[in-house]
């Protein structure tokens, strides 16, 4: 894996972190402009990586309430944060995927405080 700290991970292909954040500030899920600064500041300051184009933000899925929301796809160089957005159930579905190393605490707490998560879920994995 690309820059980590660990030399045994050398090998490694990479790491995902899922993180499912519920009760969150549906006026910040509900805002294309808020995702957007959210994925700049996530890539950009603290997972550390380059943004390859501009995010993809659409609204949709307003035929059923519990799909409606905003999607987000960034393609970063070293893979892809996706996320979905549920007014319905004021939640977020986010994944982080990267072969080059990032802080999963820092993240998971970055993401939790700026949707105001009242609870978060979280995995990790590492990629062979």
């Amino acid at each position: 894996m690309l820059n980590s700290p660990n030399k045994n991970e050398d090998d490694m292909y990479g790491q995902e972190l899922i993180l499912n954040l519920y009760d969150c500030d549906l006026q910040k899920i509900s805002s294309g402009a808020e995702i957007k600064k959210f994925v700049v500041t996530l890539c950009d300051t603290v997972i550390k990586m380059k943004r390859y184009g501009k995010a993809l933000i659409p609204h949709f899925g307003h035929d059923h309430p519990l799909a409606s929301g905003y999607s987000l796809v960034q393609l970063i160089e070293t893979s892809s944060v996706t996320a979905h957005f549920s007014e319905h159930k004021r939640s977020v579905y986010l994944n982080v995927f990267s072969c080059a190393w990032f802080d999963p605490k820092k993240t998971s707490a970055f993401c939790k405080k700026f949707f105001g998560a009242k609870r978060v879920e979280s995995h990790f994995m590492k990629r062979e």
